[in-house]
């Protein structure tokens, strides 16, 4: 898959392509909705298949103070779309400049004339260009004037109501993984670099490869049973602690998953970390040798969950 950015212009190969345009953070069962139906559309007419996201987020340029709040990567946006079949992955760079863009300019000059569009699909519910303006009547209206058809898709709904970015970071600040990873298809997961910490864990025989939160959304604090993939492929098992360590100070937040059965070398390389059960909220022990003790309770307990799963 292509991995195209907006101030560049798009290879000749993709002009003509079917886009879908959205922000797609966590790209949970209603983006792959629109996505898949840009992709169909693409197919049954042999054009390009590209999946728009933006990057920052419009909430970063709006709001920079708002604490973090993202879902995924770009690095992983991409794996998700080329995993769901797209040929291309359209980087939207949202800057003043776009944000002050005219829907009118959005539509003819960027989607037309600089995307060579052929057709756009978004959820029924986008907007764009300056103060919101644009909608899918106007996609619709102006597009047609210039050679670009557009389509939207109804939102995806189950029980718990409509399929969105809101409710999928609501239940992971809630402390429920397993529904976050049914509404997104797979498991919230933080992917980073490991790096040194103070290496206590492997002082009382629980060491972690610890991760900075970054961007990410911070779920819940506490002690979750997860797995990781490594670079090379393996996925390990483990417990892990979210949240600022109130054991030690001064506080420093981190993720710092435990490994069962794994003695390898891992500072400097990049893995991704999946929460698939809540075990408990995060608590200050009387000493090392209690918190020692729960540690040993929790990798048992996770140890047990993982175990129940496929």
């Amino acid at each position: 898959m292509i991995r195209c950015d907006s101030r560049q212009a798009l290879p000749p190969a993709l002009r003509g392509g079917i886009i879908a345009l959205g922000n797609f953070d966590g790209f949970h069962q209603g983006h792959q909705a629109v996505a898949g139906a840009a992709i169909d559309w693409a197919r049954a007419e042999g054009r390009p298949a590209i999946i728009a996201t933006f990057a920052p987020h419009p909430v970063t340029l709006f709001a920079p103070d708002a604490p973090p709040f993202r879902l995924t990567t770009l690095d992983q946006r991409a794996e998700l779309f080329a995993a769901a079949g797209a040929d291309a992955m359209l980087v939207l760079k949202f800057d003043r400049a776009m944000a002050a863009t005219e829907p009118q300019e959005w539509v003819r000059g960027m989607l037309g004339q600089q995307f060579g569009a052929a057709g756009v699909v978004t959820g029924e519910d986008f907007t764009f260009g300056r103060a919101r303006g644009g909608n899918i009547a106007m996609l619709r209206e102006l597009g047609a004037q210039c050679g670009i058809a557009a389509r939207a898709v109804g939102p995806v709904t189950n029980a718990g109501g409509v399929i969105s970015s809101t409710r999928i970071r609501t239940a992971l600040q809630q402390g429920r993984p397993d529904e976050a990873a049914r509404l997104l298809t797979r498991p919230f997961a933080i992917r980073g670099p490991v790096q040194h910490g103070d290496k206590v864990g492997r002082t009382i025989g629980f060491p972690t490869a610890n991760l900075a939160l970054g961007d990410y959304l911070r779920a819940a604090y506490g002690v979750y049973a997860v797995t990781a993939r490594l670079g090379d492929g393996r996925v390990l098992k483990g417990a892990a602690n979210l949240g600022v360590r109130p054991q030690f100070d001064p506080p420093k937040e981190l993720l710092e998953p435990h490994f069962f059965d794994f003695a390898g070398d891992l500072y400097g390389q990049e893995i991704e970390v999946a929460f698939h059960h809540f075990i408990r909220p995060e608590a200050k022990f009387a000493g090392l040798e209690a918190l020692t003790a729960q540690i040993s309770k929790d990798c048992e307990a996770a140890q047990s969950l993982l175990s129940a799963q496929p």
